[in-house]
């Protein structure tokens, strides 16, 4: 697994060990970050977080690209052992927070965020309720793109948003959401 673009292109990033995290697939990763380049022009100082985080390769590869700050949340062991080393090898701890948690356990937000990506376990709904929440907390504003990385087979189902656009990838869709106008 490595980043794709930007100042970090061809870094490679570790893994959790085990089998309790899924990490994106560098093919869903590359098409994810087209679309987000179409709909964005560029990642030039935006805030974002990577929710259900793992190795943090989404939010990484934002920073490389040009993100400023990049919350991480993840609450699995090991796959916080391996962000952690991961934004080391990086030197990136000054523009990352990592809540070691549930992204479900968020408090209210201080302001919204630019981008939210989210890669929950796929086919437990998880996505679906940390978005609404999230929304309600206030880190979801007019300006938010919010990804959302589910199976191919499953349904977005979330409330409050509407869905901008979706594509297949292998196993995994990638689902865009915006607030309702």
């Amino acid at each position: 697994m490595r980043i794709i673009a930007g100042d970090w292109k061809r870094r490679p990033l570790k893994a959790p060990q085990g089998d309790a995290t899924r990490p994106t697939a560098d093919r869903t990763r590359e098409t994810l970050f087209s679309m987000l380049t179409s709909r964005l022009g560029t990642f030039s100082g935006l805030r974002c977080a990577d929710l259900f985080a793992g190795s943090g390769a989404l939010g990484l590869e934002a920073l490389s690209r040009g993100a400023e700050h990049c919350l991480f949340v993840e609450q699995d062991a090991a796959a916080i052992r391996a962000l952690r080393s991961n934004i080391a090898a990086l030197r990136a701890q000054q523009q990352c927070d990592v809540v070691a948690g549930s992204a479900l356990s968020l408090g209210p937000a201080k302001a919204p965020l630019d981008l939210i990506m989210l890669d929950p376990p796929y086919k437990t709904g998880a996505g679906a309720v940390a978005i609404d929440k999230l929304v309600r907390l206030g880190w979801v504003g007019p300006g938010t793109w919010v990804t959302l990385e589910i199976s191919a087979k499953e349904d977005a189902d979330v409330r409050r948003m509407e869905v901008e656009s979706e594509r297949k990838v292998g196993a995994a869709k990638l689902v865009f959401l915006r607030l309702p106008e």
